[in-house]
C-alpha cells in the first residue's frame, strides 16, 4: 500500500490533536537546549572614572553570573579621528576584569562603534 494505491489509503486524524503535540515536542527540544546570554554594556571615549567604575562592576555581576558581556565604545563626532582612545577604554576593561573574564573576540571599528565580546573564564571550583 501506498500513495499509489488504489484506491487511495486515507489517514483520519484529530487536527488539534496533532497540532498540540508538535507544540508539545518543540517546547521540549527548548528546554533542553542550552542558551548563552549576551548582556551589553556601552561606553564612550571620553568616560569618567567613576562612570568606568560603575559599568565595569555591572559586567563583573554579569559575568560572574555566566553571562558573555559586549562591551561597545561610541564615537561621535570629532571622537571619530581618535580611535586610540576607544581602544584604551576597552584595554583598561580587559585589565580590570582579567581575573575572571577572557577576550573572546575584539573587532576593530564598526562604522562608528568600537566592540569586543568578554567572556567568562571557567574557574577551578567547576
Amino acid at each position: 500500500m501506498g500513495p499509489d494505491a488504489d484506491p487511495p489509503v486515507v489517514r483520519i486524524l484529530d487536527w488539534g490533536k496533532l497540532k498540540y503535540e508538535q507544540e508539545k515536542k518543540a517546547r521540549e527540544s527548548r528546554k533542553k537546549q542550552h542558551t548563552i546570554d549576551v548582556k551589553e554594556v556601552k561606553y564612550r571615549p571620553n568616560i569618567d572614572d567613576h562612570d568606568f567604575e560603575i559599568k565595569t562592576q555591572r559586567a563583573r555581576k554579569f559575568l560572574s553570573s555566566g553571562k558573555k558581556v559586549k562591551f561597545t565604545v561610541f564615537f561621535r563626532y570629532r571622537q571619530l579621528r581618535r580611535p586610540e582612545l576607544g581602544d584604551e577604554v576597552l584595554n583598561r576593561v580587559v585589565e580590570e576584569l582579567a581575573d575572571i573574564a577572557a577576550v573572546e573576540s575584539r573587532s576593530g571599528m564598526d562604522g562608528r562603534r568600537l566592540v569586543m565580546v568578554l567572556a567568562p573564564v571557567a574557574s577551578s571550583g567547576r
